[in-house]
C-alpha cells in the first residue's frame, strides 16, 4: 500500500504546472547554461525568451527548485545588503516573505483564493 497525505493532489496537479512550465522555458533558451557551484550550493543559470522578454532561469540541480526571474527581479537583488542574503540562507527552501492572501477592501475578510 502506498502511503497518502492529505493534499496529495493538490501538491501532484501543482509539480505537474512547474515541470511544464520549465520545460517551456527550456524550450526557449538562448545560449548555453552557466553552472556556478561551491561546497555549499550548486546552480545552473541561463536565458530564456519569453513573450514578455528575457528571462533569467536559475535552477538548483540538488533541490530540484527553480526560478524566472526577469531584469528587474534581477536588478532587486542588487538593491539589497548582505543582511538580506543571510536571511535568506537562514530559511532554506522557502519564502523570505510568505505569498499575501487577497483581502477585501471593504470589509478587511480574507477572501479563498
Amino acid at each position: 500500500m502506498k502511503p497518502r497525505w492529505e493534499g496529495e493532489e493538490e501538491d501532484a496537479r501543482a509539480a505537474a504546472r512547474a515541470a511544464a512550465e520549465r520545460s517551456a522555458f527550456l524550450a526557449h533558451q538562448e545560449g548555453e547554461p552557466i553552472v556556478l557551484g561551491n561546497e555549499f550550493a550548486e546552480v545552473r543559470v541561463c536565458r530564456v525568451e519569453t513573450r514578455n522578454g528575457s528571462r533569467l532561469l536559475i535552477e538548483s540541480p540538488k533541490s530540484g527548485q527553480w526560478i524566472a526571474l526577469c531584469p528587474l527581479e534581477v536588478e532587486a537583488l542588487t538593491w539589497q545588503n548582505p543582511a538580506t542574503f543571510s536571511r535568506m540562507i537562514g530559511k532554506p527552501f522557502g519564502p523570505l516573505i510568505e505569498a499575501e492572501t487577497e483581502t477585501d477592501r471593504d470589509t478587511g475578510r480574507e477572501e479563498e483564493s
